[in-house]
């Protein structure tokens, strides 16, 4: 099984920092919605959590407070 924490397995030359911004904001292609997110490097990060944004289009992760806007 590859491992999640490379760039080459992610299949992108750069991961998104995790934790680096505070606000994000998602579409529906995103849910379920979980932080960290796909993309962001997972070895310095905490656990993934999923977040429940559908209801009110916002949601905020207890982990790291970063702030997810579902914008369609």
């Amino acid at each position: 099984m590859p491992n999640p924490d490379t760039a080459a397995t992610a299949g992108q030359d750069k991961l998104i920092q995790p934790n680096a911004e505070n606000r994000y904001e998602v579409s529906r292609s995103d849910l379920p919605l979980h932080c960290p997110m796909e993309g962001m490097s997972l070895w310095n990060s905490h656990p993934r959590v999923y977040l429940p944004i559908e209801e009110t289009g916002t949601a905020k992760c207890p982990y790291c407070g970063a702030d997810y806007t579902l914008k369609d």
